[in-house]
């Protein structure tokens, strides 16, 4: 069922039955038959190549659409759509207990705001359409920090709301045809460098307290921060997704799953001046407080390039925990380091029952990266005596060509890493590599087949195969339905 205004032979109609002068209703009926002559011309020459066939694939199909012009949208890239936003969305809303609503996002430039997204619910960006994050502060209200963090990241006030927000939402999901979302962070990135911003950037896309979560087929450039955040979520599919910064842009991470449980991220391409991926659990003493780890993870085909940070980072923020996650079939190009686990004393938390396999790397600083002492904090409050658990890390059948280092591996005195085992790698050296390859300190494990040989705190072991889970998470057995909606999109 597509939502539409009334057309104007209803008006007609209504106006003629009203009218009993037949002389009135003579010219009234002309006007209107010329009025329709002028818009069937307009309409034609506007619905020429405008009708879209849209197929997609989605957690649930809708019952209800309409397009964002239908609400007032103006898809010239100057005038703002915030209110659009706002009015389509709380419209469709009202379909929730009623097979829910798809927002279609025209071709065309959309100037907006924030704007937040409602349960049962589907926004579609076309292929030819652009989200333009505005510049307009006003347009970006100010929301409280994250109950696991206590402050926001850039300053200790608060922070401002994700371009496209959601929170205590069910079956949600946004996606597109490959539509762009673009933060124009360049504004942002300079008040950040000059120190005149009070509150933390806002992201593009954030979703908390919610479950039945779906980002996919969307293109994410220039975003102020944080591309993609779901925090505090469950059953949380992230998939296709091409998400691109300059490499300088200042912490633009590219996914971070955030005290999340069940969770999938598949078939994304991220270039960031950040960590491609950053899972996370919360900061010192306040993520201990929360309690929530993020955990039954699956990352698989992935692409990264981000000279300066890891493909995928494990922390610094872990304080709730990180627990099994499984990457697969992960490719860096021209990056900082492969998977990478930051800590520190005050974190307390635990990253533990990590696999990684079938990893292939090209131009890296360090293949395997570990450090015990990433010692930013919120505040002076965290308890020095909260020491992180840090055991049970798998890594196998891995590639690494031009490597400047092959580890350095850095636990904490008094709390070793354990558990740490290495098989199936071999690492091609730059031209120019340093002399101490493996560099380890505080930690234990065991190594099988790796070339350069490690150092003495990882022994080589008997031919063996470092471990990766063979269940399959829960999130890998949801099958997405394919979804259409068929009509004529007319922009005046």
């Amino acid at each position: 069922m597509r939502i539409l205004p009334v057309n104007f032979q209803t008006s007609m109609e209504y106006l003629c039955l009203k009218t009993r002068n037949s002389h009135v209703m003579e010219i009234i009926s002309t006007t209107f038959i010329l009025l329709g002559l002028v818009l069937s011309l307009r309409v034609a020459e506007c619905r020429s190549g405008k009708t879209l066939d849209i197929e997609f694939p989605a957690l649930n199909c809708r019952k209800h659409s309409a397009f964002l012009t239908d609400f007032g949208g103006v898809g010239d890239g100057k005038t703002s759509n915030t209110k659009a936003f706002a009015s389509a969305i709380a419209n469709l809303s009202r379909f929730a207990s009623d097979g829910g609503a798809t927002l279609v996002v025209p071709p065309g430039k959309w100037l907006t705001g924030s704007f937040n997204l409602t349960s049962h619910f589907t926004l579609y960006i076309h292929k030819d359409a652009v989200l333009l994050g505005s510049e307009d502060e006003s347009e970006w209200p100010r929301i409280p920090v994250l109950p696991s963090y206590g402050r926001g990241r850039d300053a200790p006030g608060g922070r401002l709301s994700s371009l496209i927000f959601g929170t205590n939402l069910t079956d949600v999901i946004v996606t597109g045809g490959n539509g762009t979302l673009d933060g124009q962070g360049a504004y942002w990135w300079e008040k950040f460098r000059n120190k005149k911003l009070d509150v933390t950037r806002p992201y593009l896309i954030e979703i908390m307290y919610s479950n039945q979560v779906q980002i996919s087929n969307l293109t994410l450039v220039n975003s102020p921060s944080w591309n993609v955040h779901p925090i505090y979520c469950s059953d949380v599919i992230i998939q296709g997704l091409t998400i691109l910064a300059p490499v300088d842009s200042p912490n633009t991470d590219g996914i971070n799953p955030d005290s999340c449980t069940n969770i999938r991220i598949e078939d994304c391409y991220i270039v960031s001046g950040d960590d491609c991926i950053a899972v996370k659990s919360g900061w010192d003493q306040y993520g201990i407080k929360v309690g929530m780890p993020t955990q039954h993870l699956v990352i698989r085909r992935l692409t990264c390039i981000s000279p300066d940070s890891a493909t995928i980072a494990l922390g610094s923020e872990m304080s709730g925990g990180i627990q099994d996650v499984r990457a697969e079939d992960i490719t860096a190009i021209d990056t900082q380091a492969g998977v990478r686990i930051k800590t520190a004393v005050g974190r307390g938390g635990y990253v533990k029952d990590i696999y990684v396999r079938r990893m292939t790397m090209k131009t890296m600083k360090y293949v395997f990266w570990i450090t015990g002492s990433y010692g930013s904090h919120p505040d002076p409050g965290y308890d020095p005596k909260a020491l992180p658990d840090i055991h049970g890390i798998n890594f196998r059948d891995m590639v690494a060509e031009n490597v400047t280092y092959s580890a350095r591996l850095d636990g904490i005195p008094n709390d070793p890493f354990k558990g740490i085992c290495i098989s199936n790698v071999t690492i091609t050296l730059t031209e120019k590599p340093k002399k101490l390859q493996w560099n380890c300190t505080d930690v234990q494990g065991v190594t099988s087949h790796v070339t350069p040989p490690a150092c003495d705190s990882l022994p080589e072991k008997k031919p063996m195969e470092c471990p990766f889970p063979d269940d399959r998470l829960p999130i890998e057995d949801v099958k997405l339905k394919s979804c259409s909606i068929a009509s004529s999109f007319t922009l005046f």
